[in-house]
Parts: C-alpha cells; structure tokens; sequence
C-alpha cells in the first residue's frame, strides 16, 4: 500500500468518523467543531488530488468563514450550552431506511456507470492566469456576482438568524 492509497484510507475515515459526530452530538457548539473536522479533512482530499487552489478555497472559505460564523452565531446566542433532545425512535427508524435506500441507490449507480472518458471532449488547459480571470469576470461563467450575492444572502440569514434568537430570550 502506498503513502497515497494510506492518506486517502485515513482522510476517508476521518471525514466518515467526524461527519458521523457532528449529526450525532447533541451538543450544538460540538456539532459545529466536528463539522470544522470535516471540512479540513474535505481540504485533504484537495491537497492528495494535487488541487492546491480547491484545498484554499475549502480551507479559507468553509473551513475558516462559515464555520467560524456558525460558531460566533452560537456564541452570540447565548446558546452554547443548549443541549438538543433525544429524537423519538421512530425517527431514527425513519432516518436510518432514509440512509439505506440513499446509500444503495447511490452505489447502484456507481457501480453500474462505466466512468469511460469521453473523446469528443477536449482538455483545456487550465492555468492561475485563467482560473483569477474567471473568478474576477463579468462575463459569461464569470463568478463575482454570484459570489456578491451569495455572501448578501449568507449576511442577511445570519442577521435574521441572530435577532430570531434574541427574541427567544426575552
């Protein structure tokens, strides 16, 4: 087994380890520390791909901004110590079929999709000059507007998230 094959081994168990805490915590500030695991361990898999630039992405913008919003949301809520219930049996029946019929629908079509590569499709190569034009353009498959809308989007739920809370309180 090579040194690839073993870090995708570990960062595949870390992820499923993790990802499995963060829904099973009943802890709100531990669920969204686990999730933090996770998302690092979602950079790893970047950085094995030779992806250096999703890895920073994933690292700077989920990793480092939407966590860290969730967090200081939690904080600010004076919620830190809310503890969640435990979910009736029936909706842990209903979420484990919901988790059996997903997985297996999913390996079905992984398993029977022959994953060929394509002929009629050609490589373009991809350098940082094109992929920072892409980000900062306008134009068409241009990201900035998307992006601007999106963080308004984000800002404002965060906002409506933190006055709903507020208003528990009083």
């Amino acid at each position: 087994m090579t040194l690839g094959v073993f870090m995708f081994y570990l960062i595949s168990a870390t992820i499923l380890f993790f990802s499995v805490l963060t829904i099973a915590s009943r802890k709100m500030l531990r669920a969204a520390i686990y999730l933090l695991f996770v998302l690092v361990a979602t950079a790893g898999f970047y950085f094995l791909l030779n992806y250096q630039f999703l890895a920073g992405v994933q690292l700077t913008l989920y990793a480092g901004g939407i966590v860290v919003l969730i967090i200081f949301s939690i904080l600010l809520t004076s919620h830190i110590s809310h503890k969640f219930e435990r979910p009736a049996a029936w909706k842990l029946w209903m979420g484990l079929s919901v988790l059996v019929a997903g997985s297996g629908t999913a390996l079905w079509v992984l398993l029977l999709q022959p994953f060929s590569k394509n002929p009629a499709v050609k490589e373009v190569p991809v350098t940082m000059h094109l992929i920072g034009n892409q980000l900062l353009s306008l134009e068409k498959n241009g990201y900035v507007l998307p992006f601007e809308l999106i963080s308004i989007l984000l800002l404002a739920a965060m906002v409506a998230a933190i006055v709903v809370a507020k208003k528990e309180n009083n």
